[in-house]
C-alpha cells in the first residue's frame, strides 16, 4: 500500500506539484538545491522497492531509440552533459532517471575547488543558466576509485547499461605549454573505468583554457592521447567538446584536426560567453559576472554548430550535440542537423525528472 501510495505521488508531482516545487527550489543558491535534491534521490533509491518505483516512473525503453555507436550500445539517445555529476557520486541515482548515458567530470589531475562562490545563476525568464565553477572536482584518483566501484556493482543495480563518459580537463595552475600532460594523467588513470573520452577545452571558466582550442594545442594534446590510446589493447573512443563561439574558420580547423587526430566524435557545444538577445535585463545579468551561458538562449547557435560540423564532415565523424535541449522537438532539432546522440542539462533543471522519458516518448512517436 505504501508503494502504492509513493508511485501515485509521482503521478501527481509529475502533473501538477513540480512547477510548483521548482518555483520554490529557485528561492534557494543553485548549488545547495543540487546537492539537497540529489541526497533526496540517492536516499530514495537506495531502497530496492523504491528504486524501482522511480525507475517505472521515469525510464522510457523502446527498441527503436537504441543506438550502437563508437563501438558502445546506448539504450537510447539522451544523456547527461558533464558538469552535473563531477565525480561520479550519483551513476545509480541518473540511470534510475532514464539517461542513455551520463558524463562525469570534468575531471582534472588535482582536486580543486574551483573558483569562489557564488559561481552558479539561474535565468528563468530565459531557461538559462550561467556558471563559472571552474572545473571543482575532487581529482582523478578520488574520481577513479568511485567509477571502479561503480564498474564492480552496476551489473547488480539498475544502471547496468548506462553508457559513462570521462570529461577531462586541466587544472587551474597547470600551465597550457604543459597542458597535454594533465589530460594524459587524467585519460592514464580513467581508462579502465570509463567507456570513452571527451577533452574539454571548451570551458570559459578556467583562465587561458580555451586557447587550447587553436589547432596547433589541439594537435600537441589530442595527438599525444591517441598515440597512447592506440598502445592499447583496446582503445577507447575519444571525442572532443567545443564552444559555440567559435568563427567558421575555427569549426573548420576543428574539421581537419578530427580527421588528421582520427578522433571517434564531437560534442557541440559547450556553453557561450555570448550575452546576446536575453529576456532577462542587463543589469542582473552583469551583477551575475562571468561565466558560461546555457539554457535556451544556445540553441539556435548550438543547431548551427552541429548542423556546419555534420555538413562539413560528410557525417563521417559523429556528433553528440547539446545546448538548449528541453523538449521532444528540441532533440529531433539536434538529430536532423546531424547529430547522432543529444545531452541536456539546463533543460534537466527547468523541465525535471521526467525530462529523458518525455523526450524518448516524443522521439519514439517520430
Amino acid at each position: 500500500m505504501q508503494l502504492l501510495i509513493f508511485s501515485r505521488y509521482l503521478l501527481y508531482l509529475r502533473i501538477m506539484l513540480y512547477p510548483i516545487l521548482r518555483n520554490l527550489l529557485f528561492k534557494f543558491p543553485p548549488e545547495d538545491v543540487h546537492h539537497f535534491t540529489m541526497h533526496q534521490l540517492h536516499t530514495a533509491c537506495s531502497i530496492s522497492a523504491t528504486r524501482k518505483l522511480i525507475q517505472k516512473q521515469f525510464c522510457y525503453a523502446n527498441s527503436s531509440l537504441e543506438k550502437d555507436l563508437f563501438g558502445l550500445h546506448f539504450s537510447n539517445p539522451v544523456g547527461l552533459g558533464a558538469g552535473f555529476d563531477k565525480n561520479a557520486s550519483y551513476l545509480k541515482e541518473l540511470a534510475c532517471l532514464g539517461f542513455g548515458f551520463v558524463e562525469i567530470g570534468t575531471v582534472t589531475p588535482l582536486a580543486q575547488d574551483g573558483n569562489s562562490k557564488p559561481r552558479l545563476f539561474r535565468l528563468p525568464k530565459d531557461k538559462a543558466l550561467i556558471n563559472r565553477m571552474g572545473f571543482n572536482n575532487e581529482g582523478v584518483q578520488q574520481v577513479k576509485k568511485r567509477l571502479a566501484e561503480w564498474n564492480q556493482t552496476k551489473t547488480k543495480e539498475i544502471g547496468a547499461s548506462l553508457i559513462v563518459g570521462g570529461n577531462i580537463g586541466k587544472n587551474k595552475l597547470t600551465p597550457n605549454e604543459q597542458a597535454w600532460k594533465d589530460y594524459e594523467i587524467c585519460f592514464q588513470e580513467l581508462f579502465e573505468t570509463v567507456d570513452y573520452f571527451v577533452v574539454n577545452v571548451s570551458s570559459p571558466n578556467t583562465p587561458g583554457l580555451r586557447e587550447l582550442q587553436e589547432k596547433d594545442s589541439l594537435l600537441k594534446i589530442l595527438g599525444n592521447l591517441q598515440n597512447i590510446n592506440q598502445g592499447k589493447a583496446k582503445p577507447k573512443p575519444l571525442l572532443l567538446k567545443i564552444a559555440p563561439d567559435l568563427s567558421d574558420e575555427q569549426l573548420s580547423d576543428i574539421v581537419s584536426l578530427s580527421f588528421e587526430t582520427k578522433l571517434d566524435g564531437l560534442v557541440a557545444t559547450n556553453t557561450t560567453i555570448s550575452r546576446a538577445n536575453l529576456l532577462t535585463p542587463a543589469l542582473e545579468v552583469e551583477a551575475m559576472g562571468a561565466g558560461g551561458l546555457s539554457g535556451k538562449p544556445v540553441t539556435n547557435r548550438a543547431t548551427e554548430v552541429v548542423k556546419y560540423l555534420s555538413e562539413n564532415t560528410g557525417g563521417k565523424i559523429p556528433i553528440i550535440a547539446s545546448g538548449g535541449i528541453f523538449t521532444g522537438s528540441d532533440a529531433k532539432e539536434k538529430l536532423d542537423a546531424g547529430a547522432s546522440l543529444v545531452q541536456v542539462w539546463t533543460g534537466f533543471i527547468y523541465e525535471g525528472p521526467w525530462i529523458v522519458k518525455n523526450i524518448c516518448k516524443s522521439l519514439a512517436g517520430y
